[in-house]
């Protein structure tokens, strides 16, 4: 079994993942990032690092892989420029998977 992760958005938030012995991918765009994702999948990649601005932009075409084991699609932060979208989609997985709200109890 692969254990390949990797990272796709702006050169400036994913750089850094590199570091850490994650393939990182730029993609500056939706259309780059939805393709990038596509080969990745061929690839096996285990968990799929994306950035919010972009997991947003692709939230339809995303929901495909929630519903597999792999891969894990998992949106983060821009640098610098968090909106809100990783946490709100980690909420409501975290929500499907154990069916109650156990991180975000008090409404941060």
């Amino acid at each position: 079994m692969s254990d390949k992760m990797a990272v796709i958005g702006d050169k400036d938030s994913v750089f850094a993942f590199k570091a850490v012995g994650v393939d990182v991918f730029g993609a500056a765009s939706e259309g780059e990032a939805k393709e990038r994702l596509k080969e990745l999948v061929k690839e096996n990649y285990k968990v799929i690092f994306l950035t919010e601005d972009l997991a947003e932009k692709l939230q339809a075409f995303l929901e495909r892989y929630k519903t597999t084991p792999y891969p894990a699609v998992i949106p983060i932060p821009r640098s610098g420029q968090a909106q809100g979208f990783a946490m709100e989609s980690l909420k409501r997985d975290m929500e499907k998977a154990i069916g109650a709200d156990i991180l975000f109890r008090d409404g941060k």
